[in-house]
């Protein structure tokens, strides 16, 4: 745990002190002179472990993949979310489906489902504080006899906080757990489980449609090795990233990422990749090739 606070820490301290150097104003005037321009908002709600706290506004929906693969244990999982505002940006629904590979004999195939509601409680994209907790249901539509679910329905929670320093810095902070009463594991055995999460992530505005990203992310998570019995396993990963946005006339934004996710501590020695794909767009949408 210390080790990855300590983490944390570190990577907000880097991206702050790179701006050391940046003349006052200077963000400001880029903003400014883009806006000018063109009328499509910059990147924002486009991170990816680590959540933003800034629901869909009213009238505007997203659609966002996520997949991940790490090279050593060959696993890779694949998300789709929806989000929808409810008539305000105050509430928004969404639910995330999945597909995942894990070694072994687990080959490939559906994981679990998540139906999530969160809540803006503080600020928006428009200013420099947000807060907007969220509650899941967890749905075990993936097969635990091969570890792609876990078997039982759960709940998770997430707080996710974001803080704007300047036109050129915008960090996210991440506080979470996940609580499955009846989690099964391959041979059918119960037991309670309760993971927890925590991460950081440091957004580096380098222009309105291109951010360089640095996400720390931790979690600790039990897993079933007997009836009534668990063992708790952390991960811990730094991943250095980038973001650039695609706008349309039509109202269109098209976001592609890509990350490098590197295991530290617990999880030395490990690597991945990731892709990322987001499309947002108004109600109503429709292609028009612009």
């Amino acid at each position: 745990m210390r080790k990855t606070l300590l983490l944390i820490a570190v990577n907000a301290a880097l991206a702050i002190a790179a701006l050391a150097g940046e003349p006052a104003g200077a963000g400001a005037s880029a903003t400014t002179s883009a806006a000018a321009t063109a009328p499509a908002k910059p990147i924002q709600d486009n991170s990816f472990l680590i959540e933003e706290a800034y629901n869909q506004e009213d009238g505007v929906i997203q659609h966002i993949s996520f997949f991940q693969r790490l090279a050593n244990s060959k696993d890779w999982v694949y998300t789709m979310t929806d989000e929808w505002p409810l008539r305000t940006q105050k509430h928004q629904l969404s639910f995330t489906v999945s597909a995942a590979h894990v070694g072994g004999t687990g080959g490939s195939g559906w994981g679990d489902t998540a139906i999530n509601y969160r809540y803006q409680a503080i600020g928006s994209g428009d200013t420099k504080l947000a807060f907007s907790p969220r509650l899941s249901l967890l749905m075990p539509t993936g097969d635990s006899k091969v570890g792609r679910g876990y078997g039982g329905t759960g709940l998770q929670a997430n707080l996710p906080v974001s803080y704007q320093f300047n036109n050129r810095l915008v960090t996210h902070w991440n506080a979470g757990a996940t609580w499955v009463p009846r989690t099964k594991n391959e041979l059918g055995e119960k037991a309670g489980t309760v993971g927890v999460n925590l991460g950081q992530s440091s957004i580096w505005l380098v222009s309105k449609n291109f951010n360089a990203m640095l996400e720390t992310a931790w979690y600790s998570n039990e897993s079933v090795i007997g009836a009534g019995r668990t063992d708790r396993a952390q991960d811990i990963f730094i991943s250095p990233g980038v973001r650039w946005a695609h706008n349309f006339e039509s109202g269109l934004q098209i976001v592609p990422g890509v990350a490098i996710p590197v295991g530290v501590g617990p999880s030395s020695g490990e690597k991945g990749v990731i892709f990322y794909l987001s499309l947002e767009h108004p109600f109503g949408f429709a292609s028009s090739g612009k």
